[in-house]
């Protein structure tokens, strides 16, 4: 099939899709034809390629022009803009870069690039980003994902890795094959696992769940929200307060305990420390024995349920899945531990099927089977700047330059930082208590973006870089994660002055004499050639063979073949623990950590444990509802919020927001009724959704709304303007949105509209 009959390919994080094009302009996405259960997401692009949010020019904003670097940092998000040249653009960009450098120093700089991006090999906003500030000395970076970051930095210690655990999930047909029970705390939402990150081929986690039930695996729902299950699962819900879900697996682990349902054999070979813990569930440590009950007061579950599942858990081949939500709340390294423990004490981890598994459903490639090959990148270069912030401490960083921070066992200092640049993401979006973040983004002297829409970001930027859309462009798809890979076609030309970021760093790169360190001679095409080949290489030797490159842009497609057989995580450590040590200091599961413990953290000890959250259902305060502000349906995080298919999820316009009906009925409140949610840091307006599918006293909304400031009130429906910027512990220092209470009451008066999609004037 040549590159004419078989059309033009894209491909995203939410799916592959063949561009229909008319008269130059994109027409309609029809999904990849291999995907059975393809994605909505993507036609969410075409009414707004060249819409009004459309940023088609540099733009400067008003004040930064004329008053210079530093002028009237809080009109960012009120000012108007300048439409400049790239000539013009490239130059105060170049300017502005010298300057900082020379004066503060390449620490000043802040590369905040955390987002999804494109989903192409090559054309990675933040993979770019970072090559050319290595190039001109280097920037303060950012480690970790809003996604897990407590796990992240937690599970290390205790399975001496995370990601490679992750990468390496038990696959749906081990599950499928040999799994009994699966118990899913968090869920399993399929709204998540329509998405990738890196490219998605086929969506695989509604036929993993089908095929599992068909097999009879029983599945249960641990969740405030019936939905995080679908409902041809048949799942069993179990509705725990949010945030205890640490204290509801220490009940389950003390039935083990006490029971004698432990697979002590397990235990002794394969982990450390479980006396330690031991004393901590049976309260000789702290005088508080771990019962059901006990754990019942706190997550509002009868003790015979919890007393009940524990023994089925130990009576069947049980899988445990922790979705990474659970991370994203006041100790959000808790859960993940106890997870751990609690597929230890069982002693099904390491075997065909069982164990535990992080976050099925959370993405697509979780479960999916696939071999494991290693693909080559842009190269970015050394950073030879060492300043670094956890992702989620945006705010303190900019708020905070000279103070001392705690992370992971050691203590840093925020730099002081004068210029921000931000390519592939909307902080907007992923960031907590965005009235405070958008104080602290009045600080620096200026603030870079690189964006092709007008979203919040951009509208509090001081310079607006536009750039284009995967189908402005070629690229190549080739996530290790999938196994298709995909030859991105250019579909339509770039809508106005808008150029890939490649170029338009490259242009920068001119005007600072760095261009050729930047490029290495090598136009964007031949660096994706480049990395397509040195990838083949790497393919080869793990003996799949990948078609030459013209074969490959030929076809369109090409799909690594599946492995021989299922990916069981942790098998060959159960196999042989001596020959396949984990990387822990005892080469064993960590139970109880003595590194962690001798960090001496009050918010995280040596071993999992029930600590209070900040904010939760079992304190007494004056806000009496838990909000959830979950992962959206109809888009990726804040990406398409203003294409057709997110609005279509509106009522009337507005974002909904779901409550039980005895909580509506209890405020006089109706379906469809517009609804402001609030607290001491905010509020925003929503229009309500009734339903008996979630837990009495938890409203949920999802994220992503563009952020639409009217003094305190985002009016577009965006839940971070409620929701707690405060570090997880002193561990991972991870974000805590989940940890939120709020009230709602009926809005009154004139409701104002949305600005959210409106040009800047």
């Amino acid at each position: 099939m040549n590159h004419e009959t078989r059309g033009h390919l894209t491909n995203s994080h939410w799916g592959t899709y063949r561009v229909e094009v008319r008269d130059g302009r994109v027409a309609a996405l029809h999904p990849f034809e291999e995907d059975l259960d393809p994605s909505p997401i993507g036609n969410g692009i075409i009414d707004v390629l060249e819409g009004p949010t459309r940023i088609t020019a540099p733009m400067i904003r008003k004040s930064w022009l004329e008053g210079g670097p530093g002028t009237a940092g809080d009109m960012r998000g009120r000012d108007t803009f300048v439409e400049v040249s790239w000539e013009e653009a490239n130059r105060l960009v170049a300017a502005e870069l010298n300057r900082v450098r020379r004066d503060h120093g390449n620490q000043a700089i802040f590369a905040g690039c955390y987002g999804w991006a494109s989903s192409g090999r090559f054309h990675h906003a933040p993979g770019q980003l970072k090559r050319f500030l290595n190039c001109i000395g280097g920037y303060t970076a950012s480690v970790n994902t809003y996604s897990y970051a407590a796990a992240e930095v937690v599970v290390p210690h205790v399975l001496g890795n995370y990601v490679g655990h992750l990468d390496m999930s038990t696959t749906w047909d081990s599950i499928a094959e040999n799994c009994e029970l699966f118990v899913a705390f968090g869920g399993l939402p399929l709204k998540n696992g329509q998405v990738s990150s890196g490219g998605t081929g086929v969506h695989v986690q509604k036929a993993g769940m089908s095929e599992a039930h068909r097999a009879g695996v029983r599945f249960v729902n641990i969740s405030p929200l019936r939905s995080d299950v679908m409902d041809k699962a048949e799942a069993e819900w179990l509705a725990p307060r949010p945030s205890t879900d640490t204290a509801l697996m220490l009940g389950l682990m003390h039935v083990l305990m006490t029971e004698g349902l432990c697979d002590k054999v397990f235990l002794d070979r394969y982990t450390v420390g479980f006396d330690r813990f031991a004393a901590y569930l049976d309260g000789s440590t702290d005088g508080v024995v771990k019962t059901p009950e006990w754990a019942s007061e706190i997550c509002d579950l009868p003790a015979d349920t919890i007393r009940d599942l524990a023994r089925r858990m130990a009576a069947h081949r049980t899988m445990i899945s922790i979705s990474w939500s659970l991370t994203r709340q006041d100790h959000g390294e808790q859960p993940y531990w106890a997870a751990i423990v609690l597929a230890a004490m069982l002693g099904q981890i390491g075997q065909p099927g069982t164990g535990i598994g992080f976050g099925y459903s959370c993405v697509n490639t979780t479960g999916l089977s696939r071999r494991h090959l290693h693909f080559a990148s842009l190269p970015q270069g050394q950073n030879p700047v060492r300043d670094f912030i956890p992702v989620a401490r945006i705010a303190d960083l900019l708020e905070k330059p000279g103070q001392s921070f705690d992370y992971n066992g050691k203590q840093y200092t925020y730099p002081d930082i004068r210029l921000v640049w931000w390519a592939g993401g909307n902080p907007f979006h992923h960031h907590q208590d965005l009235n405070r973040l958008r104080g602290a983004w009045a600080k620096p002297e200026t603030i870079i973006i690189n964006e092709w829409c007008w979203n919040a970001t951009a509208r509090h930027a001081d310079i607006v870089l536009p750039c284009t859309t995967p189908l402005e462009r070629t690229d190549i798809a080739m996530s290790p994660k999938d196994p298709y890979l995909v030859a991105m076609d250019q579909a339509i030309a770039p809508v106005g002055q808008a150029r890939n970021d490649h170029d338009i760093l490259r242009g920068i790169a001119a005007a600072m004499g760095v261009e050729e360190a930047f490029t290495e001679g090598r136009s964007a095409e031949e660096w994706q050639r480049w990395i397509y080949d040195i990838s083949r290489q790497s393919a080869a030797r793990e003996r799949v063979e990948m078609p030459d490159w013209e074969t490959f842009q030929s076809n369109g497609v090409f799909k690594v073949p599946a492995p021989d057989r299922p990916t069981i995580m942790m098998e060959a450590f159960r196999a042989d623990p001596d020959a396949n040590p984990l990387k822990t200091p005892s080469g064993k599961i960590e139970i109880f950590s003595e590194t962690v413990a001798g960090f001496g953290y009050e918010d995280c000890p040596g071993h999992p444990a029930w600590i209070e959250p900040l904010e939760w259902l079992g304190q007494a305060q004056g806000y009496p509802l838990h909000l959830l502000s979950n992962q959206p349906r109809n888009k990726l995080h804040s990406q398409l919020d203003h294409g057709s298919v997110s609005r279509a999820d509106r009522i009337d316009g507005r974002e909904p927001v779901t409550m039980h009906p005895d909580d509506a009925a209890e405020r006089g409140l109706t379906a469809g009724q517009v609804v402001r949610l609030f607290n001491a840091r905010g509020a925003c307006l929503a229009a309500l959704r009734i339903s008996d599918d979630i837990r009495p006293g938890v409203i949920q909304i999802a994220t992503g709304a563009w952020f639409d400031p009217d003094g305190t009130t985002c009016r577009n429906g965006n839940p971070n303007v409620l929701t707690p910027d405060k570090g997880t512990s002193r561990l991972a220092q991870g974000p805590s949105a989940n940890s939120c209470m709020v009230e709602v009451v009926g809005e009154v008066g004139d409701i104002p509209e949305v600005q959210a999609y409106l040009r800047p004037n």
